[in-house]
């Protein structure tokens, strides 16, 4: 059998940037059919950065491509009413899979109200910036939530920004699930379904799931920058002779117990306890004691180089990182290995080349996985999807390119540079 599950749903995508983009990608890598819609030469992050380098220009983007594997490409004028009215009648095309539309764009002529009224059982799902209506970013919403104070060393005055846009990605795998859900609900009940999802109400929900509003709003207290070290147990990183860092963790008592016999410091760690008077054992009190646990295993640390310390923290079967370079991952981590590893495979993407591409994250034992498609070129699939969604003739798809309506596809850059 086949990993993929949802081979016969079909998902119309018309949106930008990271969070609707993941969640259509997310749907594709189950087997969902998406089909993306874009400008004619491209949409608002079509070229954003990296790049590949290209001599006549911008080359592609690898972002954008890394988005959007695994989905069909429908080029479109939307800005033109003819365009628009292709849009809306494939997102409400016939058929029991069908009817499903996942966007960010805010346009009025993608409206739930609108489209519902050629199809009773539309899915759309709208991600939103803010849950009315307004302009929200994952930047602008990660510095309300807090964290930005408590990450690394921040501060009030010197907030952190970290890289990683986590709302954006939260607020994916909702929408993904949340289209699912409706789909579900649809097949035994016959109603459609408007969903929304914000991306601020993605941040601060986590919040609340986390715990964080209720020791606010409970126990009157912020959570404290405490620069690497891990709030509320023991965790923190440490340098080893050769300069490198790894990061332990000690979270549970097992963990606590094999990071201690690693590091060879049981009776130290009883002399703290009696000094202080905190039970170790407890992993709040770890969490008191961070300093001086700390101080306890930075020599240990000091005297080994990484690979050494690896081996006997890995002996003890304690829960360790170590600190790398995304090239050191990729070329030094056996869990990136293609190889052995089925959630990654090596990919030919148009107009970028041969690289590494990641397929879904879950594994099903005795179910052989798809190959993962590569991002297409702009309009690859125009009149595929024309004719198999919508049934129109080749004859009434070349009037629309004629008429510059539609666009196939666009010209694969690395093509063009080597035959240069």
């Amino acid at each position: 059998m086949t990993y993929p599950f949802l081979n016969r749903l079909r998902v119309i995508e018309s949106s930008a940037f990271i969070a609707a983009p993941l969640a259509g990608l997310t749907l594709a890598q189950h087997g969902a059919d998406v089909i993306r819609i874009d400008m004619i030469g491209g949409g608002i992050d079509y070229g954003r950065m990296p790049r590949m380098p290209h001599p006549e220009g911008r080359g592609r983007s690898l972002y954008w491509t890394a988005l959007n594997k695994g989905k069909r490409s429908v080029a479109v004028d939307l800005r033109r009413p003819e365009g628009r009215e292709l849009i809306q009648a494939l997102v409400t095309a016939p058929g029991p899979d069908a009817g499903v539309l996942l966007t960010n764009i805010g346009t009025p002529w993608l409206a739930h109200g609108l489209l519902a009224e050629k199809r009773a059982d539309l899915v759309s799902c709208t991600i939103q910036g803010n849950g009315d209506g307004s302009t929200a970013v994952d930047y602008t919403v990660n510095c309300v939530t807090g964290y930005p104070l408590v990450t690394g060393g921040g501060s009030a005055q010197h907030p952190v920004n970290h890289v990683l846009p986590a709302w954006d990605i939260a607020c994916a795998y909702q929408a993904a699930f949340a289209v699912l859900a409706a789909v579900d609900r649809r097949r035994r009940t016959g109603e459609g379904a408007e969903l929304k999802l914000a991306l601020s109400d993605t941040a601060f929900t986590m919040l609340s799931h986390l715990g964080v509003l209720a020791e606010v709003e409970l126990l009157g207290q912020e959570r404290p920058s405490i620069g690497n070290h891990l709030y509320g147990a023991f965790g923190r990183d440490f340098a080893t002779s050769d300069g490198r860092r790894l990061m332990v963790v000690a979270i549970s008592a097992g963990q606590w117990k094999c990071l201690v016999d690693a590091c060879g410091i049981a009776d130290d760690v009883q002399a703290l306890q009696a000094r202080t008077g905190l039970d170790l054992s407890d992993e709040a009190r770890r969490f008191e004691a961070r300093e001086a646990i700390a101080g306890l295993l930075e020599p240990w640390f000091a005297a080994r180089t990484r690979e050494q310390a690896e081996r006997e923290l890995d002996a003890h079967r304690a829960t360790w990182g170590r600190y790398s370079t995304v090239g050191e991952m990729m070329t030094q981590d056996p869990r990136m290995n293609s190889a052995s590893n089925p959630v990654f495979e090596r990919i030919e993407t148009p107009g970028v080349g041969e690289h590494i591409a990641a397929g879904a994250t879950v594994r099903a034992p005795g179910m052989s996985r798809a190959p993962t498609t590569p991002a297409a070129l702009l309009g690859t699939h125009t009149d595929e999807v024309l004719y198999e969604v919508l049934g129109m003739s080749s004859g009434a798809i070349g009037r629309l390119h004629d008429a510059g309506i539609v666009a196939g596809p666009e010209r694969d850059p690395t093509v063009a540079a080597r035959a240069a």
